[in-house]
């Protein structure tokens, strides 16, 4: 391979990388507001100028080809000098108002200024004043004050969103953002560009002045809003998410993530509909009882029904060892032939960036667990022609609100006997419900989801409940406690006793005299990698942050999905 020197350091380069694709690829950091490596090079901010010996002048490392022999200084004296000279030039308009600027702490130019400034002003006049909470959509606020024309929102939105929304009007110091005549900024990845803004110019208007990035923790997660899997930042303080941000994964979501994903599919988890404990149905009304009681009386209840007339329903909203324990439940335990799960298609929904028509994250992992009746079992359709049938007397549902999906269900389901319903929330199904079982959500617990290309990724528990795993790495409790929240303090005030459905099922499995050998998460995937062929050879270590390409599957079948 070609190779040039930088800071005194031989580096090797692929034909027609930058200086600064080069550099970012060896860990070597030149400063940078409007490059973005999957935008195209605008080359307007000059914060990333070089030296390179045998050139007449310094050139910007986003544009220009790195070449054989080349010697480049990204830290001589006359680039610092000149850096320092750009940001004064930034600065002389910017407000200084770090303290109440929603991006401090996440801002380029903040960290720069302390970096490459010298700290004070010779700009004495008045700065120019521009507008202020500027809503160009419903989810993205602008500030035209704090831009720096780093022009990489407009560049989003042509190249990547492929919906020109934004552009420039003015020149030289009164130069600003706008949107075209009769458009808005709200395109379905809009708030992207409030990731990609290096300064506070674009904020998001669901979490503006919300919390302080020094004041969350920060979870590696995926999302659930569907299949594509977006892998995810969840930022959590006192306990209560109160953002997500896409995570980077080339193989995945690249850099991004669509508005649905991160407004839609976390403010379930502190709602005020919570289910916060176990709940059986007495005189007509859901009572909260206790854990104890719950798997008593849900036990007895289906020990007075034939194995042939009690029906599972499992979720692609839930997890594979969830549903893996809910499977080994049903056969297992009760002996049931009758287990299916609903699939989630919106036609509307898919588009040729990221999102998928299938909207929950693990319709693949379903299949792969074998998530289907046996040979003489009822699917999901027989599941319902049998309830009306009176064929069919009691129903297992876990983490799937089927009557919002499909009204028509409430009417086949108030014919059963017994309904019992995992769910982290009261919702449609719930509310005829004659058992609810409290499940925990994605943000509450570890496990699995597999993607419609057949990837295996990891979600971790980034808020805490009562029942969460302590054991594992994807939740400190001391981090807990750095964060404001006392894990125990917390647990007995917030009240909210919640399980991941494999624990709920592990335990009531005890009141048949055979309890499944569960005590963590891994456990479960542990058996899952034994005996589903798919997942042979894994685990939570090789999976790994990035997750992996399931090898042993039908690659036909994660088409499809």
């Amino acid at each position: 391979m070609p190779k040039f020197i930088l800071d005194d350091k031989e580096i090797e380069f692929t034909q027609g990388q930058t200086i600064i694709e080069a550099a970012k690829q060896h860990g070597i950091d030149i400063p940078y507001f409007c490059w973005h490596p999957s935008l195209s090079v605008s080359g307007n901010c000059r914060m990333c100028l070089v030296e390179v010996e045998k050139m007449p002048k310094l050139v910007i490392a986003c544009s220009t080809i790195a070449a054989e022999g080349m010697v480049v200084h990204s830290q001589s004296q006359k680039t610092i000098e000149a850096r320092n000279a750009v940001m004064e030039f930034f600065l002389i308009n910017h407000p200084l108002d770090c303290p109440i600027c929603d991006e401090a702490g996440e801002c380029k130019l903040q960290d720069y200024a302390y970096q490459h400034s010298v700290g004070e002003s010779r700009f004495v006049e008045e700065k120019v004043h521009k507008d202020k909470r500027v809503p160009l959509g419903p989810l993205v606020m602008f500030d035209a004050e704090r831009c720096i024309s780093c022009s990489r929102c407009i560049r989003f939105c042509d190249e990547i969103a492929k919906d020109p929304e934004l552009t420039f009007i003015k020149r030289g110091d009164r130069v600003t953002i706008v949107t075209y005549p009769g458009e808005e900024l709200d395109n379905p990845y809009s708030l992207n560009t409030t990731d990609i803004c290096p300064v506070g110019a674009l904020t998001n208007r669901d979490f503006r002045f919300q919390a302080r990035v020094w004041d969350m923790s920060d979870t590696k997660s995926i999302c659930i809003g569907c299949s594509r899997g977006c892998n995810s930042e969840i930022w959590v303080r006192n306990n209560e998410v109160l953002r997500l941000t896409p995570r980077y994964n080339e193989d995945v979501n690249s850099y991004w993530m669509c508005d649905h994903g991160r407004v839609n599919t976390y403010k379930f988890i502190n709602a005020e509909d919570r289910v916060k404990g176990p709940f059986i149905r007495k005189e007509g009304n859901l009572i909260q009882v206790s854990w104890e009681e719950a798997y008593s009386q849900t036990a007895s209840k289906l020990k007075s029904f034939n194995k042939d007339e009690i029906a599972f329903i499992a979720s692609p909203f839930a997890t594979c060892e969830d549903n893996y324990v809910f499977k080994k439940f049903a056969q297992s335990i009760i002996g049931s032939k009758h287990l299916d799960f609903m699939r989630h298609v919106d036609p509307n929904f898919g588009d040729d960036i990221l999102r998928k028509n299938d909207t929950t994250p693990n319709t693949l992992g379903c299949e792969l667990l074998g998530i289907s009746p046996n040979k003489s079992g009822l699917n999901l359709e027989g599941i319902f022609n049998g309830i009306k049938q009176k064929k069919i007397k009691a129903a297992y549902i876990i983490e799937d609100d089927l009557i919002t999906v499909n009204p028509e269900l409430e009417n086949i389901f108030t014919e059963l006997d017994l309904l019992i319903v995992h769910s982290t929330n009261f919702n449609r199904t719930t509310s005829i419900a004659d058992v609810v079982f409290p499940s925990a959500t994605y943000a509450e617990k570890n496990g699995t989801f597999v993607n419609f290309q057949g990837r295996v990724q990891r979600i971790r528990p980034a808020v805490a409940s009562i029942d969460v795993d302590r054991a594992v790495d994807g939740l400190s409790l001391s981090r807990l406690d750095k964060f404001g929240t006392k894990y125990d303090s917390w647990a007995e005030k917030n009240k909210r006793d919640a399980k991941s459905s494999w624990k709920i099922l592990t335990s009531l499995s005890a009141f048949f005299n055979n309890k499944f050998k569960f005590n963590l998460t891994e456990d479960v995937f542990d058996e899952i990698s034994k005996n589903i062929k798919a997942f042979n050879k894994l685990d939570y270590d090789v999976i790994g942050e990035k997750g992996i390409l399931l090898e042993n599957i039908n690659k036909e079948q994660s088409i499809k999905v």
